[in-house]
């Protein structure tokens, strides 16, 4: 009998698609922003054939937006996109919520008010980057204590676009304030073992985050629209 040749962990284009996923997610690459193949092929000291299979993944994951002879370029969210996603994002999340509260031990309720005193901390110092990464990983949790295999795969599916947004609406004025206001609320509906509450209380929190984007945009609009005026004069 043959020995089968043991296969690989990962494979390189594997390991550059996770690479080039953080840089989209932490904005090192800005949405619209065109990749420089020839540039990070150089920079990682690799071919770019592994580059272009690690692009075909994002593409397929809707990541980054393949253009014919001119390659690809991270994708945009729309206003459109945001208004459609947050509500869709709301009810998985909501659900999330829901099922965690009925299936998480008391260590799992302990572990997440260590997340959320980490929250209390960010936001206490207005610490937009800090409260966004444990924001993060705060849902993430409630999502794996939900521990539904179907809703993590239509959650992590959508939850990548969301990611993109790298909370950008944590940036209109008092947005943190209201945000940890209602992490305080989740937190004693999942402490209270009150399901129903939970979930509410994370879907509004969804759309609540959809609103301050909104805000936030419109406030950016109005700001452009006033300097180009004043170029013009």
């Amino acid at each position: 009998m043959v020995t089968p040749t043991p296969l690989r962990p990962g494979s390189l284009h594997e390991e550059v698609a996770t690479r080039l996923r953080t840089m989209v997610f932490e904005r090192q690459l800005a949405p619209g922003e065109w990749i420089d193949e020839l540039a990070l092929a150089r920079d990682w000291q690799i071919s770019r054939t592994p580059l272009r299979e690690a692009l075909k993944v994002l593409a397929a994951e809707g990541l980054v937006t393949p253009v014919p002879r001119q390659g690809c370029k991270v994708t945009e969210l729309s206003e459109h996109d945001a208004d459609d996603l947050f509500p869709v994002m709301a009810l998985l999340e909501g659900r999330c919520a829901f099922e965690a509260v009925r299936k998480a031990t008391p260590a799992d309720v302990k572990a997440l008010r260590k997340l959320h005193e980490v929250l209390e901390r960010h936001a206490a110092t207005g610490n937009v980057d800090g409260y966004y990464r444990a924001n993060h990983e705060f849902h993430t949790r409630v999502q794996a204590l939900a521990d539904n295999r179907w809703l993590d795969r239509a959650t992590n599916d959508l939850r990548r676009f969301l990611r993109m947004l790298r909370g950008r609406q944590l940036n209109w004025p008092g947005r943190i304030n209201a945000s940890i206001n209602e992490h305080r609320v989740l937190m004693d509906a999942i402490e209270h073992g009150d399901a129903a509450r939970a979930e509410r209380t994370m879907h509004d929190h969804l759309l609540a985050q959809l609103a301050a984007l909104k805000a936030l945009r419109a406030h950016e609009q109005a700001q452009a629209a006033e300097t180009a005026g004043g170029a013009r004069a």
